[in-house]
């Protein structure tokens, strides 16, 4: 006969993906709003559906990733659009945000 009970029961997982975490890991990719925490201030490039980038000092953000930017640049297919003093960036737009 068998054991049962809780003790006795297997527990099945899935096996480890790439940027999983095993239990008690922490890593700060799995924290993108502390990464852009310690972007503040700094130049960051914005990339958006579209074809559209922004380049720009990050000023702020909100947690749906809404960003504001300082002296900034509007490029379209890569070119230069506009330039901007300010410029409000919806998060739902962001395809990525890098250093430049």
């Amino acid at each position: 006969m068998t054991p049962s009970g809780p003790a006795h029961r297997k527990i099945l997982m899935k096996p480890p993906v790439m940027g999983w975490l095993q239990a008690g890991e922490v890593r700060s990719m799995d924290k993108p709003l502390s990464i852009l925490s310690q972007s503040l201030g700094k130049r960051v490039m914005v990339e958006l559906k579209g074809g559209r980038e922004y380049r720009g000092i990050l000023d702020g953000y909100d947690p749906h990733m809404n960003l504001v930017l300082k002296s900034a640049e509007e490029l379209v297919n890569k070119q230069l659009k506009q330039t901007l003093e300010l410029a409000i960036v919806r998060g739902d737009n962001v395809i990525y945000i890098s250093p430049p």
